[in-house]
Protein backbone atom coordinates (compact mmCIF):
# COMPACT_ATOMS: atom_id res chain seq x y z
CA UNK A 1 0.00 0.00 0.00
CA UNK A 2 2.85 2.40 0.74
CA UNK A 3 4.22 2.05 -2.80
CA UNK A 4 0.81 2.85 -4.27
CA UNK A 5 0.48 5.90 -2.06
CA UNK A 6 3.93 7.19 -3.06
CA UNK A 7 2.88 7.27 -6.72
CA UNK A 8 -0.14 9.46 -5.98
CA UNK A 9 -0.04 13.22 -5.59
CA UNK A 10 -0.25 14.87 -2.18
CA UNK A 11 -3.93 15.86 -2.47
CA UNK A 12 -5.10 12.33 -3.23
CA UNK A 13 -2.94 11.02 -0.36
CA UNK A 14 -4.63 13.48 1.98
CA UNK A 15 -8.12 12.56 0.73
CA UNK A 16 -7.35 8.87 1.24
CA UNK A 17 -6.03 9.53 4.75
CA UNK A 18 -8.81 11.94 5.76
CA UNK A 19 -11.80 10.00 4.46
CA UNK A 20 -10.72 6.34 4.38
CA UNK A 21 -7.79 5.55 6.66
CA UNK A 22 -8.61 7.71 9.71
CA UNK A 23 -12.36 6.95 9.83
CA UNK A 24 -11.38 3.27 9.92
CA UNK A 25 -9.04 3.95 12.82
CA UNK A 26 -11.74 5.97 14.59
CA UNK A 27 -14.20 3.08 14.16
CA UNK A 28 -11.65 0.63 15.59
CA UNK A 29 -11.03 2.88 18.59
CA UNK A 30 -14.77 3.35 19.06
CA UNK A 31 -15.27 -0.43 19.05
CA UNK A 32 -12.48 -0.82 21.63
CA UNK A 33 -14.12 1.76 23.90
CA UNK A 34 -17.48 -0.03 23.64
CA UNK A 35 -15.96 -3.44 24.40
CA UNK A 36 -13.90 -2.03 27.28
CA UNK A 37 -17.00 -0.48 28.82
CA UNK A 38 -18.93 -3.75 28.66
CA UNK A 39 -15.98 -5.54 30.22
CA UNK A 40 -15.40 -2.83 32.85
CA UNK A 41 -18.98 -2.95 34.11
CA UNK A 42 -19.19 -6.74 33.55
CA UNK A 43 -22.64 -6.39 32.07
CA UNK A 44 -22.79 -9.91 30.62
CA UNK A 45 -21.56 -11.49 33.85
CA UNK A 46 -24.05 -9.46 35.88
CA UNK A 47 -26.85 -10.65 33.61
CA UNK A 48 -25.75 -14.28 33.98
CA UNK A 49 -25.66 -14.05 37.78
CA UNK A 50 -28.62 -11.70 38.16
CA UNK A 51 -30.43 -13.64 40.92
CA UNK A 52 -27.33 -14.97 42.68
CA UNK A 53 -26.90 -13.95 46.33
CA UNK A 54 -25.10 -10.65 46.80
CA UNK A 55 -21.41 -11.26 47.51
CA UNK A 56 -22.25 -14.97 47.93
CA UNK A 57 -23.78 -14.40 51.37
CA UNK A 58 -25.68 -17.58 52.24
CA UNK A 59 -27.26 -18.70 55.47
CA UNK A 60 -27.53 -22.35 56.42
CA UNK A 61 -30.14 -23.88 58.67
CA UNK A 62 -27.71 -26.23 60.35
CA UNK A 63 -28.31 -29.79 61.46
CA UNK A 64 -31.51 -31.06 62.85
CA UNK A 65 -35.07 -30.05 62.13
CA UNK A 66 -36.07 -26.64 63.39
CA UNK A 67 -38.74 -24.73 61.45
CA UNK A 68 -37.55 -21.40 62.85
CA UNK A 69 -34.00 -21.95 61.57
CA UNK A 70 -35.27 -23.16 58.17
CA UNK A 71 -37.47 -20.08 57.75
CA UNK A 72 -34.71 -17.78 58.98
CA UNK A 73 -32.23 -19.23 56.48
CA UNK A 74 -34.83 -19.17 53.68
CA UNK A 75 -35.80 -15.53 54.18
CA UNK A 76 -32.21 -14.42 54.74
CA UNK A 77 -31.17 -16.10 51.48
CA UNK A 78 -34.20 -14.57 49.74
CA UNK A 79 -33.26 -11.09 50.96
CA UNK A 80 -29.68 -11.65 49.84
CA UNK A 81 -30.86 -12.64 46.35
CA UNK A 82 -33.25 -9.69 46.10
CA UNK A 83 -30.49 -7.33 47.23
CA UNK A 84 -28.17 -8.89 44.64
CA UNK A 85 -30.75 -8.41 41.88
CA UNK A 86 -31.34 -4.77 42.86
CA UNK A 87 -27.66 -3.89 42.98
CA UNK A 88 -26.88 -5.79 39.79
CA UNK A 89 -29.73 -4.05 37.96
CA UNK A 90 -28.33 -0.69 39.11
CA UNK A 91 -24.84 -1.62 37.86
CA UNK A 92 -26.23 -2.91 34.56
CA UNK A 93 -28.18 0.34 34.14
CA UNK A 94 -25.06 2.44 34.79
CA UNK A 95 -23.03 0.31 32.36
CA UNK A 96 -25.63 0.60 29.61
CA UNK A 97 -25.94 4.33 30.23
CA UNK A 98 -22.17 4.67 29.79
CA UNK A 99 -22.44 2.55 26.63
CA UNK A 100 -25.05 4.93 25.20
CA UNK A 101 -22.82 7.88 26.06
CA UNK A 102 -19.90 6.23 24.25
CA UNK A 103 -22.10 5.59 21.20
CA UNK A 104 -23.14 9.26 21.02
CA UNK A 105 -19.59 10.46 21.63
CA UNK A 106 -18.32 8.18 18.85
CA UNK A 107 -20.91 9.50 16.41
CA UNK A 108 -19.93 13.08 17.26
CA UNK A 109 -16.21 12.35 16.86
CA UNK A 110 -16.68 10.53 13.55
CA UNK A 111 -18.97 13.17 12.07
CA UNK A 112 -16.71 15.92 13.40
CA UNK A 113 -13.73 14.30 11.69
CA UNK A 114 -15.57 14.06 8.38
CA UNK A 115 -16.85 17.66 8.57
CA UNK A 116 -13.48 19.12 9.65
CA UNK A 117 -12.22 19.90 6.11
CA UNK A 118 -15.44 21.79 5.32
CA UNK A 119 -15.06 23.81 8.52
CA UNK A 120 -11.46 24.58 7.60
CA UNK A 121 -12.43 25.89 4.15
CA UNK A 122 -15.34 27.83 5.65
CA UNK A 123 -13.03 29.38 8.26
CA UNK A 124 -10.41 30.40 5.69
CA UNK A 125 -13.12 31.91 3.48
CA UNK A 126 -14.60 33.96 6.32
CA UNK A 127 -11.16 34.98 7.51
CA UNK A 128 -10.32 36.45 4.10
CA UNK A 129 -13.77 38.05 3.92
CA UNK A 130 -13.19 39.82 7.24
CA UNK A 131 -9.76 41.04 6.11
CA UNK A 132 -11.07 42.44 2.82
Amino acid sequence: MIEVVKKQNMFSQWVFWQFFEMPGNILKAWRNFLLFNLNYFSVLLLLKTFFSPWRRYKWFHGKGFDVKRYLEAFFSNLISRILGAILRSFLIFIGLLAEIFIIFAGVIVLLGWLVLPILLIFGIYHGFRILL
